[in-house]
């Protein structure tokens, strides 16, 4: 379904129904190994509504997840407000979590949800054993296992198994279609019949089912058959691209080597000194390394990297040189 093949030929989904999200709800489905999925405008509604499904399915409105989940830090505590819902927090939040602290919980939860890869603190991730034995324990403890999967697609090259075999290991499953993918907006929330029906519901309380979401449906589907096939290439441009920024002065990435197309760029220099360094390297070298650089503290700084097909477009050569360049300017602090 490439755009230049919908014009005159499907009419436009309805409120969620129609030919054009129906037959994108099954493809995604088959590809996640779900009896079925419902496309949501927002992840932020499509797993907001997953745990609530799950919380009210066992009767326990409490939930698991890391310290730095979306859920916890960017969506104004939507799951509290909203559902009255309690988030228990797993881990310290520089690390991943690991099947020590679901086994550690004193509260009983009604859903763990686990984020692959952890975006905030550099795209880490657990070994595929450890999310075998994760969902092994919460089946034998009546634990439903939610994925956040916005970005499912890039921890694919480093585990080296299917979309299938991940998500076969969680209840319910959710992936974005512009993190990655490069869609408009758009999520997708997979799962049992049942659970995708009671989310169905849910979706139009929230007012997720808008009069069409052809244009959303359309974009992400042309992206996903365009980019899902790419991510080992992506995957080896990130590690390339980390190897030459720790073999600079005072620049480590995190993790050291990348286990998807993202990872976090740490300087050890503070912000400001570090704005002026890139600004100096933009015009000298006509690459320009990011445009939101972050404060840790006084005395460290970083920012965030995903790669994509804009990557390869910088010839090697221009590469190189400007990291000669920032070589010289990480001395001269």
């Amino acid at each position: 379904m490439a755009f230049q093949d919908v014009e005159g030929k499907l009419e436009s989904d309805l409120y969620g129904t129609g030919q054009v999200i129906e037959d994108f709800q099954k493809k995604m489905a088959a590809f996640l190994g779900k009896e079925n999925a419902v496309f949501f405008p927002s992840g932020t509604m499509a797993q907001q509504i997953a745990l609530r499904i799950w919380c009210d399915q066992k009767g326990v409105k409490r939930v698991a997840y890391h310290p730095l989940s979306h859920l916890e830090i960017h969506e104004e505590d939507g799951l509290k407000e909203l559902h009255q819902i309690e988030s228990v927090l797993l881990a310290d939040q520089d690390r991943v979590v690991e099947l020590e602290d679901i086994e550690a919980l004193k509260k009983d939860v009604s859903c763990i949800l686990l984020e692959l890869p952890q975006r905030e603190i550099g795209g880490q991730l657990p070994s595929y054993e450890t999310l075998v034995n994760i969902s092994n324990y919460c089946k034998s403890k009546d634990i439903k296992l939610h994925l956040d999967g916005a970005r499912l697609l890039e921890v694919l090259p480093y585990y080296k198994v299917s979309a299938k075999e991940i998500c076969s290991l969680f209840d319910s499953v959710y992936l974005s279609f512009y993190k990655g993918i490069g869609g408009i907006a758009g999520a997708i929330l997979a799962g049992s019949h049942e659970f995708t029906q009671e989310s169905k519901t849910w979706k139009r309380r929230y007012g997720g089912d808008l009069i069409s979401l052809y244009p959303y449906i359309i974009s992400a589907n042309y992206n996903f058959d365009k980019r899902a096939t790419e991510m080992n290439r992506y995957y080896t441009g990130a590690i390339e691209l980390a190897e030459l920024f720790n073999s600079c002065t005072r620049i480590t990435t995190r993790p050291l080597q990348p286990v998807s197309n993202m990872f976090h760029v740490h300087f050890q220099a503070s912000k400001e000194k570090m704005e002026t360094i890139l600004k100096e390297l933009y015009k000298e070298s006509d690459i320009g390394m990011t445009g939101n650089l972050r404060e840790v503290n006084n005395k460290e700084a970083y920012f965030e990297v995903s790669i994509g097909d804009q990557y390869e477009v910088i010839p090697k050569e221009k590469l190189k040189k400007m990291f000669e360049l920032l070589e010289l300017k990480m001395h001269q602090i």
